[in-house]
């Protein structure tokens, strides 16, 4: 029993310290191990299938919008990454730079890429010359380089997986409805796969993409009030391909300059999973994202006939992501361990229930126990695993949504930043100025003007002149 407990205890309570807390989850989950290179993670079997599952998904739903997946060099030439200025500026600090190959220095030094819009726009360059060759709807899977000063496992680290989306359009409305769309597919991916509901809108001037004409977000609410950016998609106008001279004939034989987007998630959504349904026991994985949906535990299973029922009730819902624990450890580690893991349900099955024909289910979030007949576990199990995953979705929606204050005035706004973490709804005048004051003296940024507008008060939160925009605010991973 002192082990079974010590593998809980090893975990810090979240209301404890919830930095601390999540930093042992995904340690004690073994999703992530720390590498020889300063924030670098290796990420473990249990966290890479997690990441499997998200390509999966999404892999599947954008090509169902007719995108088709591409490979770009690791590297960019520093004459091509000069080509767009704001672009250039926005990610100078966080560039990491080759500049020996072997023991030769370089001619021209190459970039370690931190987001590929150069190498796509290099790319079209030579590939789009008229109407007839667009769109072109390119995504990659790789990993990219940011030297980040502060990092968090899957939150920010200087090196992570993600995927990156590039299209090319003839028209600036066909860009602007691909960079929409684009953001609801990543929305209703994280609501219906990962149950997280997101605020969705328009970042502010300030905070959208380097080189972007308009950047859009979807924003989650995570357990201790903070705001994670999940996804983003931008609309590029024809900057880069002014930049990159990329002009396509027209129709009417006329030279056009193209226009472009890029959209793009990463592992930072599994810090999101983690933060946003883990509990003091650990993970607690959304059943259609989790790797194992099903944990079978044999109890007794020295007695004989326990490990063959198991292995059949395995059989029996192959339909479902299941596997047997007939490790030689404890019942109640095994529980454990299925609990710090997130596995969603866990099949319980001892010589006193093959004799009464059943199996005893546990549910992963709520710990509730459903008596099943063995006869059709499988549709049980089914019903169960629904059932939990809207609830999920039901129970983050609620904390978001009681975690999201308004302010009319900036008393009432440093009120609610400073005593009521979570989202805080705000007038925005629009001006920078404002946007700085605000961050400089509460520690909230602009999350997002959502396209769904509210009016909470006709002057600015900040400076009181006319309000133009409702903003979400608040502090941020």
């Amino acid at each position: 029993m002192a082990k079974e407990k010590k593998l809980v205890e090893a975990i810090t309570s979240m209301e404890e310290d919830f930095a601390q807390w999540y930093t042992d989850v995904v340690k004690k989950a073994e999703l992530i191990d720390y590498s020889s290179v300063r924030g670098c993670m290796i990420l473990r079997p249990n966290g890479y299938a997690i990441w499997e599952n998200i390509q999966k998904e999404l892999d599947r739903r954008f090509k169902e919008t007719g995108v088709e997946n591409v490979y770009m060099p690791m590297f960019i030439p520093e004459s091509l990454l000069q080509k767009e200025k704001d672009h250039v500026e926005g990610f100078a600090p966080e560039v990491a730079w080759v500049t020996h190959g072997g023991l030769e220095p370089l001619q021209e030094r190459l970039c370690v890429r931190p987001t590929s819009e150069t190498l796509f726009c290099d790319f079209y360059s030579n590939i789009v010359q008229s109407y007839r060759d667009l769109p072109k709807l390119y995504n990659q899977w790789c990993s990219v380089v940011r030297w980040e000063k502060t990092t968090r496992p899957f939150l920010r680290s200087v090196e992570f997986l993600w995927q990156e989306g590039h299209t090319i359009h003839a028209t600036a409305e066909e860009a602007e409805e691909r960079t929409i769309q684009m953001l609801n597919v990543y929305s209703d991916f994280c609501e219906q796969i990962l149950a997280i509901p997101m605020v969705k809108g328009k970042k502010t001037e300030k905070e959208k993409f380097a080189g972007a004409k308009a950047t859009y977000t979807i924003e989650a609410l995570m357990h201790d009030g903070k705001a994670l950016q999940s996804g983003t998609s931008h609309n590029f106008g024809d900057g880069f391909a002014r930049a990159f001279d990329i002009q396509y004939t027209d129709k009417d034989n006329k030279l056009q300059y193209a226009h472009q987007t890029s959209w793009g998630m990463t592992t930072r959504l599994i810090g999101a999973i983690i933060m946003v349904h883990g509990d003091d026991s650990g993970l607690v994985l959304p059943p259609r994202i989790a790797p194992t949906q099903v944990m079978i535990i044999p109890i007794a299973q020295h007695k004989e006939g326990v490990l063959l029922k198991a292995a059949e009730l395995k059989e029996k819902l192959g339909g479902f992501r299941v596997k047997v624990d007939d490790s030689d450890k404890s019942p109640g580690w095994k529980f454990s361990e299925q609990e710090m893991r997130g596995i969603p349900i866990r099949i319980e099955i001892g010589p006193k229930d093959i004799e009464a024909n059943q199996a005893v289910i546990v549910r992963r979030d709520t710990r509730e126990k459903i008596v099943a007949s063995l006869d059709d576990l499988d549709k049980t199990v089914s019903e169960v695993l629904e059932i939990m995953q809207n609830e999920m979705l039901e129970r983050a929606r609620n904390h978001r949504d009681s975690h999201t204050t308004s302010a009319s005035d900036f008393e009432e706004f440093k009120d609610a930043i400073a005593n009521k973490p979570g989202f805080v709804k705000a007038m925005w005048c629009g001006d920078k100025a404002c946007e700085d004051a605000i961050k400089e003296q509460t520690g909230a940024t602009s999350r997002c003007m959502p396209f769904e507008q509210e009016h909470i008060a006709d002057t600015c939160v900040c400076c009181g002149k006319k309000a133009k925009s409702m903003v979400y605010w608040g502090k941020a991973y």
